[in-house]
């Protein structure tokens, strides 16, 4: 067989075909079925190999006709050797023979499917007027969380900080055009949180931070928090968690990863899928703070892969990879050994 890849290139080939904006709704559509499929899954936490510099990561996921894997990293201090803080790539592959049928970058996916996710669970956790969205970091995921709640949920004002201005005025540069948004440049995460419908945290430190505290939040809040996943690695005040109702993509990897780390192992969390499915309410006042607790998981790549496959088979992007031996007798692999000698000599 000949497994599909498709490169940062073709990635992006994609998007400029078919638009971000329809690209992001195919994708929550594609989130939203597989969600809904959640107990067909074989599901289990990320494997992660962590260093002092940073998290390497391995994400599998299977239902009984695909299986998925993504490789991903988190090195904070990536930028010093001019790298992206996350870089991922990924498989899809059929259950039934093992074949790998595609191979995708996933370091410009992740950024679209975490978007996404975003806005996948704000639709049941933000109040339905929210307008208004404080964006904290302002890094390389910012742009894709600002145009999905801008173009998916009727966001109109972003207000934006990061502790580096070089990334809010980026970010200002990429998305000062975007028709019926406005910018607002802040000066404090406490300026900026001020009077938000939704908070969005995407910031990168490996640290046990708080970027907002109980007195930044307002009644009605829902907060999308993104950054804090992995073990040490968070960014809400316990207390702000204690005051609201947090949703959870799966409890056990969010236990370890999630901000919920810093909670005691009864403090209640409630999975997604359920809210999806109506076995779980999601907002339930006006004047309720909502939590969703993002950490990113398996399933959500694995929605993105079948998407990535499914558009690029329709507009023939990615090229054929020679990635497992083409074998006129599946028993002779010791013969492609032969056969490799002589096209090397021809």
């Amino acid at each position: 067989m000949t497994t599909t890849l498709l490169t940062t290139q073709d990635v992006a080939r994609l998007v400029q075909r078919v638009g971000l904006p329809d690209l992001l709704r195919r994708l929550v559509a594609y989130l939203e079925a597989d969600y809904l499929r959640w107990a067909e899954f074989d599901k289990t936490p990320r494997v992660a190999a962590h260093s002092p510099d940073g998290v390497i990561e391995l994400m599998p996921i299977a239902d009984a006709s695909l299986y998925s894997f993504k490789y991903v990293n988190g090195h904070p201090r990536n930028f010093r050797h001019g790298l992206p803080t996350v870089m991922a790539f990924g498989v899809l592959a059929d259950v039934a023979t093992g074949a790998p049928a595609l191979l995708s970058e996933l370091t410009l996916t992740t950024a679209m499917r975490t978007a996404a996710t975003s806005v996948m669970v704000a639709k049941r956790l933000a109040r339905p007027d929210s307008r208004v969205m404080a964006l904290i970091g302002n890094g390389a995921q910012s742009e894709f969380q600002a145009l999905a709640f801008h173009h998916l949920l009727g966001i109109r004002e972003l207000r934006l900080y990061d502790i580096d201005r070089a990334a809010t005025a980026k970010l200002v540069a990429h998305l000062k055009d975007t028709p019926g948004l406005t910018l607002t440049v802040c000066a404090s995460t406490a300026e900026a949180v001020r009077g938000a419908d939704i908070v969005t945290t995407v910031t990168a430190d490996k640290t046990n931070a708080t970027i907002l505290t109980p007195e930044m939040i307002e009644p009605g809040m829902h907060i999308n928090g993104v950054g804090g996943d992995c073990p040490g690695k968070t960014e809400l005040h316990r207390d702000v968690l204690a005051n609201a109702r947090v949703i959870v993509e799966y409890e056990p990897q969010s236990r370890i990863e999630g901000d919920v780390q810093q909670m005691p192992g009864d403090f209640p969390v409630t999975e997604f899928w359920r809210v999806l499915a109506g076995k779980a309410p999601g907002r339930e006042s006006r004047v309720q703070v909502t939590v969703f607790d993002s950490v990113g998981f398996a399933l959500e790549d694995f929605s993105a892969l079948r998407l990535l496959g499914d558009l690029s088979a329709q507009l023939g992007l990615g090229s054929p990879l020679d990635l497992i031996p083409q074998m006129g007798d599946p028993k002779d692999l010791f013969g492609e050994l032969h056969l490799s000698h002589q096209l090397q000599v021809a």
